[in-house]
């Protein structure tokens, strides 16, 4: 009898217990080896250190490790299961890190469901690391969490779940139009989830040049002047819906380019596509289950459709993201990562595809393609020059 992928998934993780181990990188292999790197070896660093706290970078590996946190209180689809059950999700990325862009990554769950808690046990173990990469907190305290670690933190601090996603749709989304050619200074653009990635998505849209979108939850269209909604989603209205559109989904997607689920399964109909422009473009992120199939999302009109999904074309994937986003911030040691890096990490995603292989299907380069981390690595190192917030 077959075995189901689920079941193979889990036995896989069984028997390794676990994705990552701790290399040495120094043989020990002698009474002088054991001097060098323990005592009274380790002296000489440690003082150089004390001296100077900036020459961890160059004595230690804090320079090119990452720390990957969750509380797990918004793992994947699954919700609030608490940080051991996040565990598998931070140690997955932390193998990536260092998979595809060799960027060493240390797993961590804490448990706290305390905005101001969770800030002050990364504040105080962030001396041993060159970035935070934060994953699978829930929001609206996974924006109070990221704000507050910038404030105090002279390390870049990232929320993948908002970022990784935002850059990830912004390629896709930029080929997308080539394919249609339309300006993304001219398209109507809706995306249901008003969530953590939802509010990233529509700011950093906004910031790459959209003028007309509107984000949508599970109540319709999010207005200003609606004190149900809590202070990320008011402060995004500052930018977006800015005609002031109400109404549900299938009001408000009527006549849009670009529809962006970033919500749950089966919300999108096709009836809904149908009302939208000619040539929509359909970015149906949900994971498992997209908000719409693709070949559904196509019958009813879409030119481009993209998911989250490797079993389909056009996967929309943070793992195209967050390596090279890191490879690159540790790179020259920036302190955060600007909107100006995003937007260029976004463009060297979606220029690996020339103009030969861009089609319907094929709108991003695969994560196994080794140009990705460099050129993402690449935009963040150029635009730290730019601005001259390069330490390295």
């Amino acid at each position: 009898m077959s075995i189901s992928t689920k079941e193979a998934d889990k036995i896989l993780h069984k028997e390794k217990r676990g994705k990552l181990e701790v290399v040495g990188i120094v043989e020990v292999n002698s009474g002088e080896d054991l001097a060098a790197v323990y005592t009274p070896g380790v002296a000489g660093p440690c003082m150089e250190i004390a001296k100077d706290k900036n020459k961890a970078y160059m004595y230690t590996m804090k320079g090119r490790t990452v720390a990957v946190i969750t509380n797990g209180t918004a793992v994947l689809g699954l919700g609030n299961i608490g940080p051991e059950a996040g565990l598998p999700v931070v140690e997955s990325k932390a193998l990536l890190l260092k998979r595809f862009a060799d960027v060493d990554a240390i797993p961590i769950g804490i448990d706290s469901t305390d905005p101001d808690d969770i800030v002050k046990t990364i504040k105080n173990i962030s001396t041993g690391f060159g970035g935070i990469h934060l994953e699978d907190i829930k929001s609206p305290e996974c924006f109070y969490i990221e704000d507050k670690l910038k404030e105090i933190l002279d390390i870049p601090v990232y929320h993948d779940d908002q970022h990784g996603t935002a850059i990830a749709v912004l390629a896709g989304l930029y080929n997308a139009l080539k394919i249609v050619k339309k300006s993304i200074y001219k398209i109507k653009v809706v995306i249901n989830g008003a969530g953590a990635s939802g509010i990233a998505v529509a700011k950093l849209l906004s910031s790459a040049g959209v003028k007309n979108l509107v984000l949508c939850d599970v109540n319709g269209a999010l207005v200003e002047g609606d004190n149900t909604l809590n202070v990320p989603q008011k402060k995004i209205l500052e930018v977006t819906n800015r005609n002031f559109e109400k109404g549900k989904l299938e009001e408000v997607i009527k006549n849009k380019d670009v529809f962006i689920g970033l919500s749950v399964a089966n919300v999108l109909t096709k009836k809904m596509v149908e009302t939208m422009n000619k040539d929509s473009i359909v970015f149906a992120l949900a994971n498992p289950v997209p908000e719409i199939l693709p070949d559904e999302a196509k019958e009813a009109g879409a030119k481009v459709v993209a998911t989250g999904r490797s079993d389909f074309p056009n996967q929309i994937n943070n793992v195209l993201v967050f390596p090279g986003i890191f490879k690159g911030a540790l790179e020259v040691r920036v302190k955060d990562i600007c909107d100006e890096m995003k937007i260029a990490a976004a463009k060297g995603i979606a220029d690996l595809i020339d103009e030969h292989e861009l089609n319907e299907e094929h709108i991003v380069p695969s994560v196994f393609d080794k140009g990705v981390c460099e050129a993402v690595a690449f935009a963040v190192t150029s635009v730290a020059h730019k601005r001259g917030t390069a330490r390295a």
